[in-house]
């Protein structure tokens, strides 16, 4: 072997290995042979992590902006050049315009309230009810046996043909309302939940009773740290649907609400009025979700994020 191979696998030798283990065939019968160093070098993320996921964060904002701004300036410009009917497809700076006027009026903040208060309550009935509900279910067999497929066959009923039961039981009011929005979101709490507490692994609730907890601390170390964040996905899916169902039942039976707006401008021929209050609706099902959701990360420090987060 050369003094200059000898040197090279030398280089690329680590640190408590011999030289010659490096070598190839070639080498060790005293060859010549080629040596390749592989460098690999820390990319951006990896040299700052945190400047990468600000970078990312920005670009998904960005395009989280774009599109939606894209699809508004696009109607605009198809109402503007006619592209189609402006009567029945108001432009966005009109609709912008007459949501602007209402709302200084106070026409808008009665409907929007009316709404925002039945999902509220409805949500919260709901979401207690379906997550006791779940949990006994999940943790007893023997609850679980006697009342999922009592559930199951409830469940598939579409919860407005139940708006007639709740007139009847309730009478006109808010009454009906809220008892549709809390029968809704009971049925998306229970299933995240029981499915949650049946998900737990063995091991967490083995390892409680090695460590001599009862009931309640089971529930308190075992159960609930590893069932809340599916439980808060249920709970935020259920956010969205309950305003979907609230708009649903406000078309049908009752004097006032975003629902009531939307078809009572429809039937008038308001198309402008009755596109404020779609945006409305959309608005209140975004931020109510997203506040769940807020709520929920609070809750669950320890649940696993997003990938690109940045470890500290």
């Amino acid at each position: 072997m050369t003094s200059e191979n000898t040197a090279a696998s030398a280089r690329t030798a680590r640190p408590g290995e011999h030289p010659g283990e490096h070598l190839g065939e070639g080498e060790r019968d005293g060859g010549s042979a080629e040596t390749t160093l592989l460098v690999r070098r820390p990319g951006p993320g990896e040299r700052d992590p945190v400047r990468a996921h600000r970078r990312r964060r920005a670009l998904e904002l960005s395009l989280a902006l774009a599109v939606p701004a894209a699809l508004i300036l696009l109607w605009q410009l198809a109402a503007d050049q006619r592209w189609i009917d402006s009567r029945i497809y108001p432009a966005p700076s009109t609709i912008a315009a007459d949501g602007w006027q209402r709302a200084a009026d106070g026409k808008l903040w009665p409907d929007v309230w009316a709404t925002l208060k039945r999902v509220i309550a409805g949500y919260a009935l709901g979401t207690a009810a379906g997550y006791l509900f779940g949990l006994l279910m999940g943790a007893l067999r023997m609850v679980r046996a006697a009342l999922e497929p009592l559930l199951d066959a409830l469940y598939v009923v579409p919860k407005l043909a139940l708006l007639p039961v709740f007139l009847n039981m309730f009478g006109l009011g808010e009454g009906p309302q809220i008892a549709l929005v809390a029968t809704t979101v009971f049925f998306f709490v229970w299933i995240s939940t029981m499915a949650a507490v049946m998900g737990v692994a063995e091991g967490h609730r083995e390892a409680g009773q090695v460590f001599g907890a009862g009931p309640w601390q089971m529930f308190r170390h075992v159960l609930l740290p590893a069932s809340l964040p599916q439980v808060l996905v249920g709970m935020r899916v259920a956010a969205g649907v309950a305003v979907l169902v609230i708009v649903a039942s406000e078309q049908i039976a009752a004097n006032d609400g975003l629902g009531h707006l939307i078809f009572d401008s429809r039937t008038l021929f308001q198309n402008d009025v009755m596109f404020v209050g779609i945006v409305c609706v959309a608005v209140l099902g975004v931020v109510f979700s997203e506040l769940v959701r807020f709520i929920g990360r609070r809750l669950t420090p320890w649940a696993p994020r997003d990938r690109g987060r940045p470890q500290s």
